[in-house]
């Protein structure tokens, strides 16, 4: 069970990340402070629902596209974010393309490092 929390708030951290990061980096994505959360975790519950699916869709009508899965449905997840009022905008096709490619990227990163952290210090405190 706290293994399983504790993937959460990596997964919730690491979409904020990537949110944050998207914000900073792109002039036509908006991130706003007052639904900024509610984005946040509406993406990262849409994100860890539609990867499978998306990824089952993919392995039984096209498996040449397994490989961009996570990128398509880094994207599903933000146009369901957006759906949401007061957190996300985009404001074109290309910041939309971009934006899930640099979420896509820092959560795929947030995702291989931190546990990596934790689990180094869950390794040096059983040695202790």
């Amino acid at each position: 069970m706290v293994r399983f929390l504790i993937r959460v708030a990596i997964f919730v951290v690491t979409a904020a990340l990537g949110l944050l990061v998207a914000a900073w980096l792109l002039p036509g994505f908006h991130l706003d402070w007052e639904g900024g959360i509610i984005a946040v975790v509406v993406f990262a519950i849409a994100q860890s629902v539609l990867s499978p699916f998306i990824f089952n869709l993919a392995r039984k009508h096209a498996s040449a596209v397994l490989g961009g899965i996570g990128l398509v449905s880094t994207l599903v997840a933000l146009i369901v974010a957006a759906l949401f009022p007061g957190g996300i905008r985009v404001d074109d096709f290309v910041t939309w393309a971009l934006a899930a490619l640099i979420v896509w990227f820092v959560t795929a990163l947030g995702g291989w490092l931190l546990p990596l952290l934790f689990l180094k210090k869950k390794v040096t405190a059983a040695r202790a």
